[in-house]
C-alpha cells in the first residue's frame, strides 16, 4: 500500500508526530472520515513522520489496521466495498526530527522533489518539557476548583533553559562553531515546524481550477496558551517557567494575525507568495487545539496515569466541554480543518472572525469542533461579543479594544522576529556547508 503509486485526484495530508496519543488519533480519524464523506474517485495520501524506522512502521502497521476495521464496518452493509475503500488510501512514513534544522530541511527537500502538490499539513507533533507536578499545590486547587483546576492547571513543573544540541558541525580544526542558543521545547513545537511550513509551502500553494480549497497549515494549539506565558523579549522562552505554554501563545499570536494587512509582507516572505498565478493560490495557517487529551506528553508513572485518566472523565462528568480524554476525540478539531469545505471555513470566519478551533464534548461523550476564547482576542477578536456560558477560563475577563490591539501588536512584532530567527538560521546552516538547497 505504502510504495504505490498515487492517483491523479489524490488528496495529500502530511502529519507531524504520528507515533503515538494525538498523531495516531488524528492519522486514524483521518482515514475515517476522508472515506465518508469524500467523492468515491478520490483518494488520500496520508504521509506521517517520526523520528525513527521503528516508529513509523508501527503507526503504519496501526493505520492500516484501522483501515481495515474501517472497510469490515462497511462491508456489512454494502457488500464487496471494502476492496475499492481500500484502493483509496496510501500511507506514506519519513524521517524528520523536528530538533534538527537540517533533518526538517532534507525531508522538505525529498517531499518537494516527489510530491506534486500537499494539500494539508497538520503540525501535530511536540514535547511538553514539564518534569512533574506540585502536588500539594494540585490537591489545593483540585479540592477547591475542580474543572478550572484540571482544564487551566498552575501546578505542572516546567524544565527552564532546555536547548537543542548544536544545530551546526565543528569548525575544521575540531572546535565548536559559535551559534545561537535554541530552545528546546520552542523548536519541538513551534519553530520546527514554522520552518517545515516554510519549506512545504510552495507545495500547499499548487492547486488546479477544480480544487476549490486553499492549502492548509494547521498549527496545533492548547487551551493552556495563557498570555502572561509569553515574554516579548524572550520568545523562546529560554528563561522562563512556561516553555510549553509560551510557544502556544506564539502560535496563538502568529496564527490569527497571519490574515492581517500588517503582517502580510512578513506572511507572504514565509509563504514564499508574492505573485498570484493561476495554477497557485495562496496557503492559510489556521489554529486548532486537542481539549484536554490523555496523551503520553505528561511523563507520570502508571498509578497516577489511570488516576488522571479518571479524573478527565469526571471533569467532563461535571461540565467541562473540554475534556475529551481520547486521541480520536482529541483529533476532531484538526480533521475538521482538514477536510471542511473552504466555503464552509469563509462563512464561519465572515461571521464570527478569525479565531482557534478546539475539539470540545458532551457529558454523553459526542465530540464536536468549538470556537475558543483566546486572551486579547476573545472568540474572534470582535470587542462587545457576548461572552459565552460554557468553556470558558475563570480568569476571562470581556475584550476591550485596549487589549485587542495589544494582541495585534505582539503578533506583529512575532512575525518580525520569526521571520528574521529563520533567516538567520538559514545562513548559518548554509555558511556551515550543511543547509539543503530547496532548488
Amino acid at each position: 500500500m505504502s510504495d504505490s503509486p498515487a492517483p491523479d485526484n489524490a488528496f495529500y495530508v502530511l502529519v507531524t508526530g504520528a507515533n503515538s496519543g494525538l498523531g495516531l488519533g488524528i492519522g486514524a480519524r483521518l482515514i475515517d472520515e476522508f472515506l465518508q464523506t469524500r467523492p468515491q474517485d478520490e483518494s488520500l495520501v496520508l504521509i506521517i513522520t517520526t523520528r525513527d524506522q521503528r516508529k513509523g512502521d508501527a503507526t503504519i502497521a496501526f493505520l492500516e489496521e484501522q483501515l481495515r476495521k474501517v472497510c469490515r464496518k462497511a462491508e456489512k452493509t454494502l457488500p464487496g466495498v471494502s476492496q475499492v475503500l481500500q484502493r483509496r488510501v496510501l500511507l506514506r512514513q519519513e524521517r524528520l526530527d523536528l530538533l534538527s534544522l537540517v533533518s526538517v530541511q532534507k525531508l522538505s527537500k525529498k517531499l518537494r522533489d516527489t510530491l506534486p502538490k500537499l494539500d494539508v499539513v497538520i503540525c501535530n507533533a511536540g514535547i511538553g518539557g514539564w518534569t512533574g507536578i506540585n502536588w500539594p499545590l494540585a490537591v489545593k486547587t483540585v479540592l477547591t476548583g475542580w474543572k478550572s483546576a484540571t482544564t487551566w492547571p498552575t501546578y505542572k513543573i516546567s524544565g527552564v533553559g532546555w536547548k537543542t544540541k548544536p544545530q551546526l558541525p565543528p569548525n575544521k580544526d575540531g572546535s565548536t562553531r559559535e551559534e545561537p542558543l535554541l530552545g528546546e521545547v520552542f523548536c519541538a513545537n513551534f519553530f520546527g515546524h514554522y520552518m517545515l511550513g516554510h519549506y512545504l509551502a510552495p507545495l500547499l500553494a499548487k492547486r488546479t481550477r477544480t480544487e476549490p480549497n486553499l492549502g492548509r497549515l494547521v498549527w496545533t494549539s492548547s487551551l493552556e496558551a495563557y498570555e502572561h506565558s509569553l515574554d516579548m523579549q524572550d520568545i523562546q522562552c529560554l528563561t522562563g517557567e512556561q516553555a510549553y505554554e509560551s510557544s502556544k501563545r506564539l502560535a496563538d499570536l502568529m496564527a490569527v494575525t497571519s490574515v492581517l494587512p500588517s503582517t502580510e509582507p512578513h506572511v507572504n516572505r514565509y509563504l514564499a507568495y508574492e505573485q498570484p498565478h493561476e495554477k497557485t493560490t495562496k496557503p492559510r495557517i489556521y489554529l486548532s487545539h486537542p481539549g484536554i487529551t490523555h496523551t503520553p506528553i505528561m511523563p507520570l508513572i502508571l498509578v497516577i496515569d489511570y488516576v488522571w485518566r479518571l479524573v478527565c472523565y469526571i471533569s467532563r462528568w461535571v461540565g467541562s466541554q473540554w475534556h475529551v480524554v481520547t486521541v480520536d476525540k482529541g483529533a476532531v478539531s484538526a480533521v475538521w480543518l482538514a477536510l471542511a469545505k473552504q466555503s464552509t471555513l469563509d462563512s464561519m470566519e465572515q461571521k464570527e472572525g478569525v479565531g482557534k478551533w478546539g475539539s470540545a464534548i458532551d457529558v454523553w461523550g459526542n465530540e464536536r469542533v468549538e470556537r475558543t476564547e483566546m486572551e486579547g482576542w476573545g472568540w474572534g477578536g470582535k470587542v462587545g461579543e457576548t461572552p459565552r456560558k460554557f468553556g470558558r477560563s475563570p480568569y476571562a475577563k470581556t475584550l476591550t479594544r485596549e487589549d485587542q490591539e495589544k494582541f495585534v501588536r505582539d503578533g506583529e512584532k512575532c512575525w518580525e522576529e520569526l521571520e528574521r530567527l529563520r533567516e538567520d538560521w538559514e545562513n548559518r546552516l548554509d555558511e556551515a556547508g550543511v543547509g539543503v538547497s530547496m532548488d
